[in-house]
């Protein structure tokens, strides 16, 4: 119960060093704390966090981390998207995976951005204030691009994952 009151106080002291309104963090809050991409409208701003993975790995000591970068946008803008990629996902509020359409890479600004990097092997989240635009490929472009629509139409257009049929593949 100490290390989580103390990591929570660490974080209201980054917050409030930051000057921004509260509201502003929860999406990278969640990101920090629960993993995945995030959105949530809060007070008029559109607030948006995305989050990439990159694996660092040292193949003569067979031995490596994984850094996670998250980004966090105050009213972000979709400038350019480009591809097509057709995957599965799954939305936290619905209960089965579903069909979508995404694209491959996507440019993102914002009025306000900030980047979070989770550092496992030295155990620190270093936050600061960056300048926009960012260009996202895969994962993170796919994240973005969900994210994005929940802020634009609330639900993700989607194929329901009953129209698929399994077959025999002799």
């Amino acid at each position: 119960m100490k290390k989580i009151l103390k990591f929570t106080i660490k974080e209201r002291e980054i917050i409030k060093a930051l000057d921004l309104p509260d509201e502003v963090f929860l999406p990278l809050i969640f990101s920090v704390r629960f993993g995945g991409d995030w959105s949530v409208n809060k007070k008029s701003k559109n607030l948006m966090s995305v989050k990439e993975k990159i694996t660092k790995y040292d193949k003569e000591k067979k031995i490596g981390y994984t850094l996670e970068t998250i980004y966090l946008f105050i009213n972000p803008i979709l400038l350019k998207e480009e591809g097509k990629i057709y995957r599965m996902e799954k939305c936290g509020n619905k209960k089965e995976r579903e069909l979508v359409e995404r694209p491959y890479s996507v440019i993102v600004n914002g009025d306000y951005i900030l980047k979070a990097v989770l550092n496992p092997k030295d155990m620190k989240i270093a936050i600061k204030h960056i300048k926009g635009p960012l260009t996202f490929f895969g994962s993170a472009a796919y994240g973005s691009s969900h994210e994005l629509e929940h802020l634009a139409n609330g639900n993700i257009k989607d194929i329901p994952f009953w129209d698929f049929e399994y077959v025999l593949d002799e």
